[in-house]
Parts: C-alpha cells; sequence; structure tokens
C-alpha cells in the first residue's frame, strides 16, 4: 500500500486524483494528506473523501509528518516547482500534472533535483492513453508512413472551453507561461510522442486579438469585474455558468474568502496577457518539421492533424462540438503513393478524455499494464513538451528563432542515458 499526498486541492487535484484513490484504487493506495494554501478548500475536498485525511496549509509540515512515497502535484503552474523539488529532496517520488513547470530555470533546476535524490518524476499526459492516439501510434510503428517528415497540427478551443482560461489564474503569463505552456504541452507531447522525436528549433508568433480589453471579441467595452455581479451579465455571451453547481460552489466561490481567488473573472479584463491566438514551426533533431496553431476563440472544438512521411500520409481529427462532434465514431485516413486509401473507424469511447484518464490512473496506481508503446512520461518527456511552449513564447519576444539547446542542454540527456 502506498501513501499518497495531495499538493493543490482544486478540481483536477480532486476530480483526477483524490477520488480515484479513495474510491477506486483503495486497496493499493491510501490518500494520507492534502494540502492547499486555501484551507477551506482542502477541508472541502478532505469531506468528500470517504475516510478521514489530514489537511495541511503548510506543505514541509506535511511532508514531514507524513512521510509519504509519492506527491501529487495540481497547484497553479507556477508553484510547481517549487512543490515538485521540495517533494523530491524529501525522498519522495512525484507525479506531476501536465505542464511539468513554466519555465527553463525551473525546469533545469527540477531535473538537477530528480538526479541528485535518486527519484521517480510522472508527468500525467493522459493524450497518450485516449484510444484514438494509441491507434494512431500503432500505425506509426508499424511503418505505414515510413520515415516522418513533416506534421500539420491545428487545435480549436471554443467559446465555451477557450473563454475559461481567460477567467482563471491562467489568464496571466506569470501564472502558466500562457497558453503555448499550459494547454499546448500535450498537443506539443503527443507529436514527439507519436513520431518518436525530439525538438531542436522553435519559430512562434503569438497574440492576444479576441480577449482581452482590446479584443475583437468584447460587447463595446461593456465589461465588469466578474461575471456574478456585471450588470451586462445578461447580454455577455461569455458569462460564466456554472457558479450555481454545488461543487464548484463549494470548492470556489464559498472559499474566495481564504485568499481572493475569483472563478468568474470578466475575459475582457485589462490585465489578461496571455494569447489567444497563436502560430508556430518546430523543427525536429531527426529531420521533421511541424507546423502548429491555436486558437482559443473558435466556433467549435476538436482538432486536426496530417503526418507526412516517405511512404504516405496519416489524416485524424477530432471533433468536440458543432455539426461533426455527432459522428459515434472517430476516423484515421492513410493514403500511400500509388493512391491508395485505408480508413479505421473507432468507436468513441465514453469516460474522461476518450477513457484515457483511466488508463492513466490505472498505470500510476497499479502499475499493472504492459507498456510496449511507451506511454510512460517522465522528466525528459514533461521537459520536451513544455520547452517547445518556453521556446514559443521567447521566439514571440524576441523575433527570432530558439533552440532547445539555449534553454536546457541535451547532453544532461546524453550522460543519463550513456
Amino acid at each position: 500500500m502506498k501513501e499518497y499526498v495531495l499538493a493543490g486541492s482544486g478540481g483536477r487535484g480532486y476530480w483526477m486524483y483524490a477520488s480515484a484513490i479513495a474510491e477506486r484504487y483503495s486497496d493499493v493506495a491510501h490518500l494520507a494528506g492534502i494540502m492547499d494554501v486555501n484551507r477551506k478548500r482542502a477541508e472541502y475536498v478532505e469531506s468528500l473523501i470517504p475516510y478521514e485525511v489530514p489537511v495541511y496549509t503548510d506543505f514541509d509540515r506535511m511532508m514531514e509528518e507524513v512521510k509519504p512515497d509519492c506527491v501529487i502535484v495540481t497547484t497553479v503552474d507556477r508553484f510547481h516547482s517549487m512543490y515538485v523539488v521540495k517533494a523530491l529532496d524529501f525522498g519522495a517520488d512525484v507525479i506531476c500534472e501536465k505542464p511539468m513547470t513554466m519555465d527553463e530555470e525551473s525546469c533545469n533546476a527540477i531535473l538537477d533535483a530528480e538526479e541528485r535524490n535518486g527519484r521517480r518524476i510522472t508527468v500525467t499526459f493522459n493524450c497518450r492513453y485516449m484510444p484514438l492516439f494509441v491507434r494512431m501510434k500503432e500505425l506509426l510503428a508499424q511503418g505505414t508512413v515510413g520515415e516522418v517528415l513533416n506534421v500539420h497540427f491545428e487545435w480549436m478551443l471554443d467559446t465555451v472551453h477557450g473563454a475559461d482560461y481567460f477567467r482563471r489564474w491562467h489568464r496571466k503569463l506569470e501564472n502558466c507561461g500562457g497558453l503555448l505552456v499550459h494547454k499546448a504541452t500535450h498537443h506539443f507531447d503527443i507529436v514527439n510522442w507519436l513520431i518518436g522525436q525530439e525538438p531542436e528549433e522553435v519559430f512562434a508568433n503569438g497574440a492576444l486579438r479576441f480577449y482581452g480589453s482590446a479584443g475583437r471579441g468584447s460587447a463595446g467595452g461593456k465589461r465588469g469585474e466578474r461575471c456574478c455581479t456585471c450588470p451586462y451579465a445578461g447580454e455577455c455571451e461569455y458569462v460564466y455558468q456554472d457558479s450555481q453547481v454545488p461543487w464548484v460552489k463549494a470548492m470556489y466561490f464559498d472559499c474566495e474568502t481564504e485568499d481572493g481567488y475569483y472563478r468568474d473573472r470578466c475575459v475582457f479584463a485589462e490585465e489578461i496577457d496571455i494569447y489567444d491566438t497563436m502560430s508556430l514551426a518546430v523543427k525536429y533533431r531527426q529531420g521533421a518539421f511541424m507546423s502548429y496553431s491555436l486558437v482559443a476563440h473558435a466556433p467549435y472544438e476538436g482538432w486536426k492533424i496530417s503526418i507526412s512521411g516517405t511512404k504516405g500520409r496519416m489524416e485524424a481529427s477530432q471533433f468536440d462540438t458543432g455539426t461533426q462532434a455527432c459522428d459515434d465514431c472517430f476516423h484515421i485516413k492513410l493514403f500511400d503513393r500509388k493512391g491508395g486509401t485505408q480508413t479505421y473507424d473507432l468507436k468513441k469511447e465514453t469516460g474522461s478524455h476518450g477513457g484515457g484518464d483511466e488508463r492513466l490512473l490505472r498505470m500510476l496506481f497499479r502499475g499493472d499494464l504492459p507498456d510496449p508503446l511507451g506511454q510512460f512520461a517522465g522528466s525528459k518527456d514533461g521537459s520536451m513538451s513544455i520547452l517547445i511552449g518556453i521556446a514559443a513564447n521567447r521566439s514571440i519576444r524576441e523575433h527570432r528563432p530558439v533552440t532547445i539547446e539555449e534553454l536546457v542542454s541535451f547532453d544532461r540527456w546524453k550522460e543519463r542515458e550513456d
């Protein structure tokens, strides 16, 4: 029986990890502590667990008293590195929500801490466990497109999901590195994993075009501090709708007096400084190129990808909202150089992220699944994904291509692998 503690008791911390440990993996895992700087929120999460769990606001005290085997980090992104490094120095393994961290300095600090303590970091890239991506990986591993030469990847967030990042703490670059780090780390990792290559150089463009005080989506400057007190809420299509959902109210709105955090700030506020429109080009060390775009204000939600190689081309897509979301199957299309086409249809599965979350949890807590496709993601995988986003942010600031080697030396992994 392994002892786990949770650092960060927000929605992801409870719904993904704490509830799973308490309800479905209680025979192999025990939640021995919950830490959050907002004590009221931590106490609410503790009340949902079917057994008593100590609640802390001091991480060091929790580590000293509980001495857990593993720390699960689900805090605001800018605090990931602090808790990851502390956990490793206390001698615990770490399960870290993506992104592993948000800048190159803290990335290097995490890698140093892992190496000096001989512990293990797992980064939870659930996309690697989604059936559609798993099937794509299997087909690519079979050599269906040959050597991968080019990837084109588009990700669209609609104005329900996309707008939410501009209400919450994510709206500030200092909290999360923007969507190129916080959100796109999923997308960069899945490409890195699918094609089995490492990024080398990034050139990017990004801007705040739709949200923020000058956003094109703003209703003529009509805005308030937050949705629940805004005089224009009745006419705003971006108003937050879930404030009275019981768990949302209890976890966030009822806890505001502790730290002043508002879950429903206006998406057109002046303080917003993350990008909502982004595109970039990535060169990989093994020769492939990737073009990538992310918009957070699309009329529908989903993604499209094409992977071209020496033998052919793979195309796939997923639509979560809009008319195309009605299809009950996903489709992977393969095109060869003789004019042939083959389509693989995958029935959509239920569960969070198409059942990917539950497969990931089983790998984390039971560890009884084979891993022939290399789905387990460690600190190198976590680094390679965020470093594309970190390099992209620097490229946007400095108007130049940025190499990964400028941020983290590849020699550190060469030494480990040797």
